[in-house]
């Protein structure tokens, strides 16, 4: 009995100790963390905002820390109103989601031209791992009398990177079953998590 309560004790404490890396891999203590995209069109930084959407970004963090943007592509271009990417990879198979998080769009952060929002079905609390980039003010994807979109960031550098990938071609994407697809494929080759400084 002694030993079984002993070997609990430890597995809890272990569990804690990879709990708290993990946690640690996110800057915890960051309010501001920077992040940088690398795509087949050029790097973009941007700027989150932990302040005003905590449980999104800590979310979008474990997806980056994990690699698991890494491969994806931007999915659907929309010129004038958004590009959005992170849910498939160039085969245009569907990516792994963690579970959905709590919607919060509520945070006074706005739709506008160059901010980063978390893509969504129709129930509000339903984002993942999808993002976009909103390509143009986009007031009626904010809160109002029905849930919004939850901003979490914004471009610091470099915008004329997303002014490229606004530029692309799209077509109706069989694979996908969805118009809006970009000709050329646009790969994000990997997001990382910047220093704190």
């Amino acid at each position: 009995m002694f030993l079984i309560k002993n070997f609990i004790i430890i597995l809890t404490t272990c569990f804690a100790f990879l709990l708290h890396a993990a946690d640690q891999r996110i800057q915890p203590d960051t309010i501001y963390p920077r992040i940088k995209i690398e795509t087949t069109l050029g790097d973009i930084t941007v700027e989150l905002d932990r302040r005003r959407a905590p449980r999104t970004v800590d979310n979008f963090l474990t997806y980056v820390v994990n690699g698991e943007y890494d491969g994806s592509i931007f999915h659907r271009i929309m010129p004038g109103f958004v590009a959005q990417g992170g849910g498939y990879n160039k085969k245009y198979e569907e990516l792994n989601k963690q579970a959905q998080i709590s919607n919060e769009s509520g945070n006074g952060l706005l739709n506008r031209q160059g901010t980063i929002a978390m893509a969504r079905l129709n129930d509000p609390h339903s984002a993942t791992r999808q993002f976009f980039f909103n390509l143009a003010d986009n007031k009626h994807l904010d809160p109002g009398k029905n849930w919004g979109y939850t901003v979490f960031g914004e471009i610091e550098s470099d915008l004329s990177i997303l002014e490229k990938i606004e530029s692309v071609d799209t077509e109706f994407n069989s694979q996908l079953n969805q118009p809006n697809v970009p000709k050329q494929l646009i790969l994000i080759n990997r997001i990382t998590l910047l220093p704190h400084n």
